[in-house]
């Protein structure tokens, strides 16, 4: 507990680290144990064995206790004597979750109540010779929320508690805290308390740095490229020197004078770039160029701070402006003058306790983004500003960030100077800046919708004064300071949002979900999925999505076998939404057969993977939907330019509606989302009776010339029933277009031995020389349920390696054709390259990757295989 490592960062300041062993007590002392910094008190008391798993079974009620009582970490620490001579030192907190009162030997230096937010405190004249103890008191967040709630007694900040399904604690909304910490609709109620990021002492005789920024910027006039460079000073002793500037690889650099006086400063230097640059391109579009960026401070005493940045060079617009033949506005973003069409989903915590989130965890889920073709993902108001890693990881694959700030689903209560919240902005803009992946910031989650389509009950006469509060957070403090922050940008104040025109209407528009203007949220789960027309014909869809459950593998971890039944007290407990596994079942039943396997274990698996089929086809039919409208407008509408569906990843194992479950295992979904989001994708849809396929291509430069092979399968036989051919269309770059249109009842009299039930029609795009170039797809002309031939298809299999590391053949033989055929590997992690499938052929060879080493035996002893037709005995 004694820290005495000591290192010197530059420009003379020392850094004594505090992270590594606390203590940890609970308010009567009848809890203590050592505990890690970073980290959190669910965390500690875990690793020390004072509980298990917080995420089994119904842990997450039972461990309640731990959050509704106050905890203190206490270390101690020395200061070597040269160290402690030094004119100045400091307490740096880079972020405490939540509300505390932090002493040092005895003496408060100072309070937080802002997880989101860096805390320094000066505690020059408090240290001591021999032992320093730190000590940090902090509150349970539940109790603070409660009381900021009811001391607000002017009028009423709703929601006031979570719906009863969520489990969840009250009153979020009356604390800078992630708010699905009390609960979500995906998620447990675990309000965490700890010191979960580092803690330092820094001191020093002249200055230190606090941060710094890099904003590249083009100058259209001149046709170039400058980097605007700020840094930012806490200065003891005023001082001179120089600052120079370097990007080694375009042979540019400058120096220049540094004059500063005491106080805290900053300042901007310009370094003009005199030779052309590659450009940072979102995935699919480019390569993803960094450039790396020295800074140096020499100052006049002999003192130099140096370090380095990655910066990229690309421009973005948020375009709204008219669009002929429609009414409203676009919607869409302009990356380096082109625009593009984001392609995503949504981001939540990775865990409920963030010091348990790793890199590996964040990669994978990341390259599975990136792997699913994806180039963007929103990171959503209700959680936390992401860690470092996660945006220079996104840098890095060309994934752009859609960066909310953290507010979600409510209102909050108003203060007087939000001195707080103006603190938490200004540090995560100049933290999150730099990065080219971050690409507009949004400054709530669903609250201008909240208001406008009165969520909570407000009573007419009292509306304008949530309006006034909302325009005073969000445009008067949020949207100033990132104006002020952040000239590079686009700032949206909402999601969804009229964006221009819900300002023209104060900001709070009085139909935020128009889909003439901004983007939209949308869900329905009883309405028929596979009814496109039903859609909204929105600019962009930043929501959507259809819950599904996690694999047998992921969900037994926190679970016994007595739990593996729908209708179980687990199953219910762990479901956080209203009806959501009812509206499962509900949606599955319009169109499959639902799983009765007399063995309760096996209808239990069944059951999982007819939610992720029903998840799969329902947001495969959304986003196909979206994809094709980017060039249309019908009756006014649609100009669709970006799907992000709700949601990437898992906060636990549950039902939700993410494509990637906890612990990184894909779902179906999201091995369809590699095909759904492909460069060049064939989407087919019926229409009036008519069957049409259209070719949407996101190259804005390439013109391809197409043909549309059409091919109808019999249910019963692996030989095609008959085979057409469009005629070759060169296809809209950067656009959508019509490559097949016949009529279904001409299509099935043309093939002879076809109906809409014996029968299934697969197509694809291929060059007029024949070359494949968009994915296989397929369209079911009636419910699966309703299809008539459809066998059993007795799949067998066999493994082999590849002879390429941690790569293996999974060669599958079958009697009949097969459709959603599942391939499932339990606890093995990797993927296949392709999974939940249609399989027209006898034989059919799948790879699986793994991320850990493993054999042929391993997996064939692990391997599940499922289709359509094996989860339902005909009664």
């Amino acid at each position: 507990m004694n820290h005495v490592v000591c290192k010197e960062l530059g420009l003379g300041v020392d850094i004594i680290s505090l992270n590594g062993k606390w203590q940890l007590l609970n308010s009567n002392s009848s809890v203590s144990l050592s505990a890690e910094v970073p980290g959190c008190v669910h965390t500690a008391l875990q690793r020390q064995g004072f509980i298990s798993d917080p995420y089994y079974r119904y842990k997450d009620l039972a461990y309640r206790w731990i959050s509704l009582d106050n905890w203190t970490y206490t270390t101690s620490f020395s200061v070597p004597g040269h160290v402690r001579g030094k004119g100045k030192a400091v307490l740096v907190f880079e972020g405490v979750d939540t509300v505390s009162t932090i002493s040092l030997n005895g003496v408060t230096i100072g309070k937080t109540d802002n997880m989101f937010r860096r805390y320094d405190f000066e505690v020059t004249d408090l240290l001591k010779d021999e032992e320093n103890i730190l000590q940090v008191w902090i509150m349970s967040a539940v109790s603070y929320a409660s009381q900021r709630s009811h001391a607000h007694t002017e009028y009423r900040v709703p929601p006031d508690c979570p719906p009863p399904v969520q489990k969840g604690e009250c009153h979020v909304n009356f604390i800078r805290k992630a708010q699905s910490s009390f609960s979500w609709d995906w998620g447990p109620s675990f309000p965490t308390l700890g010191i979960w990021k580092g803690v330092r002492l820094e001191v020093f005789n002249t200055l230190r740095v606090l941060s710094y920024t890099t904003s590249p910027r083009f100058d259209s006039e001149h046709s170039s490229w400058n980097v605007e460079v700020e840094l930012f000073f806490d200065i003891f002793v005023a001082s001179k020197g120089l600052v120079q500037l370097s990007i080694p690889l375009l042979q540019s650099e400058a120096e220049f004078q540094l004059s500063l006086t005491p106080g805290q400063s900053k300042k901007s230097f310009v370094l003009q770039l005199n030779q052309s640059v590659s450009l940072w391109c979102p995935f699919g579009r480019g390569e993803q160029t960094l450039y790396d960026l020295t800074i140096d401070v020499n100052l006049e005493d002999g003192e130099a701070f140096n370090a380095e940045r990655m910066v990229a060079f690309r421009t973005v617009e948020l375009v709204q402006e008219p669009i002929p033949s429609s009414p409203g506005l676009s919607f869409y973003f302009r990356i380096n003058g082109k625009p593009i069409f984001l392609k995503g989903s949504n981001w939540i915590p990775v865990h409920a306790f963030q010091d348990q989130v790793t890199t590996d965890m964040i990669t994978i889920l990341l390259r599975s983004a990136q792997k699913a073709n994806m180039n963007a993902l929103r990171v959503w108001g209700g959680g936390v500003y992401e860690q470092d890693i996660f945006y220079s990881l996104c840098d890095m694959y060309g994934i752009m960030i859609w960066q909310d700030f953290m507010f979600a689903c409510a209102l909050y209560p108003t203060e007087k100077d939000f001195q707080t919240v103006r603190e938490e902005i200004t540090q995560q803009v100049r933290r999150l800046k730099s990065h080219p992946s971050v690409v507009i910031w949004s400054g709530n989650n669903e609250n201008e919708a909240a208001i406008a389509t009165d969520w909570f009950n407000i009573p007419v006469a009292e509306r304008p004064l949530y309006v006034k509060d909302y325009v005073n957070l969000y445009v008067e403090n949020i949207r100033d300071i990132v104006l002020q922050e952040d000239s590079t940008r686009p700032f949206l104040v909402s999601s969804p949002t009229n964006g221009v025109e819900s300002e023209k209407e104060g900001w709070v528009a009085k139909d935020p979900y128009d889909p003439h203007f901004g983007d939209t949220h949308y869900y329905s789960y009883y309405k028929d999925c596979w009814d496109w027309t039903a859609f909204p014909r929105t600019r962009f869809a930043s929501e959507y999505g259809f819950q599904s459950w996690p694999s047998l593998s992921t969900i037994s971890k926190v679970s016994v076998s007595s739990d593996w039944d729908f209708s179980s007290n687990f199953s219910a407990h762990r479901q956080h939404h209203e009806d959501g596994n009812q509206q499962m079942l509900k949606q599955a039943e319009l169109h499959y057969i639902l799983p009765n396997s007399t063995d309760p274990v096996q209808r239990y698996r069944d059951t999982i993977y007819i939610t992720q089929v029903m998840q799969a086809q329902c947001v495969k039919a959304q986003t196909e939907f979206y994809r094709r409208s980017r060039s249309d407008i019908v009756e006014g509408n649609c100009h669709t330019m970006g799907t992000l569906y709700w949601q990437l990843n898992d906060i636990w194992q549950g039902p939700s509606w993410s494509s990637v479950e906890f612990g990184g295992k894909w779902k179906m979904l999201h091995y369809w989302a590699t095909d759904f989001y492909a460069p060049i994708l064939s989407a087919g849809v019926e229409d009036k009776g008519d069957l049409l396929i259209y070719a949407v291509s996101d190259s804005h430069s390439e013109k391809h010339n197409v043909k549309a092979k059409v091919k109808l399968y019999s249910w019963s036989s692996f030989n095609a029933v008959c085979s057409l051919e469009s005629n070759a269309t060169t296809i809209k770059a950067g656009g959508s277009t019509l490559v097949f249109q016949l009529s279904i009842s001409a299509l099935l009299t043309q093939c002879g031995n076809c109906t809409r039930r014996s029968c299934i029609v697969a197509f694809l795009l291929s060059s007029p020389e024949g070359q494949m170039i968009s994915p296989h797809n397929h369209i079911l002309l009636s419910s699966p349920r309703y299809a008539e031939g459809l066998q059993k298809p007795n799949i067998t299999f066999t493994v082999k390696d590849t002879r390429i590391v941690q790569s293996f053949f999974v060669t599958l033989h079958c009697s009949f054709p097969a459709v959603y055929v599942w391939l499932d590997v339990d606890d093995i992690p990797g993927h296949f390259d392709v999974n939940g499938f249609l399989m027209r052929s006898k034989k059919s060879t799948v790879i699986f990757e793994a991320w850990r080493l493993t054999t042929a035996e391993e997996i064939t002893a692990n391997l599940h295989i499922t289709s359509l037709r094996d989860v339902y005995l005909i009664l």
